[in-house]
């Protein structure tokens, strides 16, 4: 088996790193395993306030499901869904984490590495990234909760260029469509994507997360409670971090947030 994940925490920045450079960061069945164990514990750390999501090598962010493998544990409708309880573990953790998330695109982002950044809350690619989601050339098909995420995302006519066609999109192709947030030289890609998480940061946790939970519940076209996300904006106003933001901007110096 090749290919594992690398994880790394520093300065409160989480990096989540799909390490398989000779395949272009193929994920293994053992890989979506860990690397939903890994987001579990970056949830949990209080430590992490940014998770980033990478590819070793710099030549591909990941290339999606290492089909070398397919035969022995996807081989069939009844394989291919023990295969797919493991990965919905993934897209959970990832689509549903706590801390902001940000996908850092290099070369490559190919069917389920598509994926993968489409969950992620920002996306920054290098110029010369390529995207595409080759499905229609495997005979495999996308289910309900992966196309949603990507609709969600692009809209339907995109995703419908991309699903049809099977074809590779540039950068250009890919900020035009809204898949990425921003688009910079191939060689700024780690700096600009360290500037922001950094940024991130050392902004209000509580805010942040309150932020994603209604936004993702706005985006949840079967959602009608929004009690949640509400409770949250309420933890948000009775939290010693607003008190610090208030008193920050007072005394005209930069917050310090605890997440309390």
């Amino acid at each position: 088996m090749s290919g594992t994940i690398l994880t790394a925490v520093d300065a409160s920045i989480a990096t989540l790193t799909f390490h398989n450079p000779e395949r272009h960061n193929s994920v293994s069945l053992q890989m979506w395993k860990d690397a939903a164990s890994a987001l579990k514990g970056f949830a949990e750390d209080e430590s992490v306030r940014v998770v980033v999501l990478a590819g070793s090598g710099g030549k591909s962010f990941a290339s999606g499901a290492d089909i070398s493998e397919f035969d022995r544990v996807r081989s069939d409708a009844q394989a291919a869904a023990v295969y797919d309880t493991s990965l919905d573990r993934f897209w959970t953790a990832l689509s549903g984490h706590p801390k902001p998330t940000i996908a850092m695109i290099r070369g490559f982002c190919i069917g389920g590495g598509l994926n993968i950044a489409a969950c992620c809350d920002v996306r920054i690619c290098g110029a010369n990234s390529r995207f595409a989601v080759p499905a229609a050339k495997l005979g495999l098909g996308y289910g309900v909760t992966t196309l949603k995420r990507l609709v969600a995302l692009i809209g339907p006519q995109f995703a419908l260029e991309i699903l049809l066609t099977a074809r590779q999109f540039n950068s250009e192709e890919a900020s035009a469509m809204g898949l990425v947030n921003r688009v910079v030289p191939d060689n700024e890609v780690e700096r600009h994507v360290h500037e922001m998480a950094s940024g991130i940061a050392r902004n209000a946790p509580l805010t942040m997360l309150a932020a994603k939970r209604i936004i993702h519940e706005l985006m949840d076209s079967n959602a009608r409670d929004f009690s949640a996300g509400e409770a949250l904006v309420k933890q948000c106003f009775d939290s010693a971090d607003y008190r610090e933001g208030r008193q920050a901007f007072l005394e005209k110096r930069a917050p310090v947030f605890t997440g309390r």
